[in-house]
């Protein structure tokens, strides 16, 4: 009898999901077993798995003597940076990039749609129950059409920002680290994202970051959170930012310098944010991103969906199959960039 696939998952999937990974391969035996540490999961367990798929444990390789691929939730995994587990020979490890590109873009544009047309300045309003008589002047709006948006990472969020702009009327520049194949080779959902790179007028390497920001009224941020992205965006970039151009970040905190941003939207160089991540998280009580001008905050959330666990778990399945196969897999870490 062939030997036995066993696959351990600490995020509960909904039942079409466990089916459908249970159809992949006869061989295939799926556990679950929620976690919140390493040590939740017995160490017999541990010694059994091949496959692990959990949304931040990160074990020991002295526990995991059978483990050959870990499939992480999260598209973001910069947890992993300098641990002993990227040192294991052979492991395989992969992230849910593409899978929450639906609920990201709809986020951002969600965000530049606020922002241009005053929604926090409307809301503020609202609370004083005034009806002002400069309201032409106070709440003009700042309209998306004929403008320019600039995406710095072009990955699955970016890709899908890019598809949401198209009926806008406005111009996609991006930014990416391999400016020379603008095709994703990463997960993408039926019907969403820019698998071609057919849908910016303009790519950048990442390198001419200041100068596509010099014609942007809107700048969105979703590297990754690597040694090369860290405070990528910083003191003289922002002062190379369009005066009166918005930014939005949903990807990491500390892609941004904060105390360099708070003074750009406190100076009015920028004529506002909408900030989903940062350097610490919680944000601090007394950050004065707070009560930064003209700045949305919200408390990381731009990637909930109820339809997530789903999606990722059908990427799992996509992977699973590609696994079993020997066939390239989706979103495999790269050690030396670090996501």
């Amino acid at each position: 009898m062939a030997k036995k696939i066993e696959v351990l998952t600490t995020i509960p999937f909904p039942e079409n999901v466990m089916q459908r990974l249970k159809e992949v391969n006869p061989r295939v035996r799926v556990t679950l077993h929620p976690a919140q540490a390493v040590e939740d999961i017995p160490l017999d367990l541990w010694s059994e798995i091949e496959i692990l798929y959990t949304d931040l444990l990160v074990p020991d390789p002295a526990i995991i003597p059978n483990l050959k691929w870990i499939q992480y939730h999260y598209a973001g995994i910069d947890f992993l940076q300098g641990n002993p587990l990227l040192e294991k020979p052979d492991l395989i490890i992969t992230s849910m990039s593409g899978a929450s590109a639906i609920q990201e873009g709809e986020y951002i544009l969600a965000m530049m749609l606020a922002m241009s047309r005053r929604v926090p300045e409307l809301l503020q309003n609202q609370l004083r129950h005034e009806w002002p008589p400069d309201r032409w002047e106070k709440f003009i709006p700042f309209e998306m059409h004929g403008k320019t948006v600039g995406l710095v990472g072009y990955g699955s969020i970016g890709r899908e920002v890019a598809r949401l702009l198209q009926p806008f009327g406005v111009r996609v520049l991006a930014a990416k680290r391999d400016a020379m194949h603008p095709v994703d080779t990463g997960y993408t959902i039926d019907g969403h994202g820019d698998p071609e790179g057919n849908l910016f007028h303009r790519l950048y390497p990442i390198q001419a970051l200041k100068s596509m920001v010099t014609e942007c009224d809107f700048v969105v941020v979703t590297l990754p959170l690597t040694d090369q992205t860290r405070g990528l965006i910083g003191v003289e970039e922002l002062k190379a930012f369009k005066p009166g151009s918005f930014l939005i970040v949903v990807s990491r905190g500390g892609i941004v310098d904060e105390p360099a941003l708070i003074d750009a939207l406190e100076e009015k160089r920028l004529a506002g944010a909408a900030l989903d991540v940062f350097a610490k998280e919680p944000l601090p009580a007394e950050n004065p991103l707070w009560k930064a001008p003209n700045t949305i905050i919200t408390p990381h959330v731009s990637g909930f969906s109820p339809k997530y666990k789903e999606r990722a778990g059908m990427m799992f399945v996509e992977n699973l199959d590609r696994y079993l196969h020997g066939e390239p897999m989706f979103n495999k870490y790269d050690r030396e960039r670090s996501y």
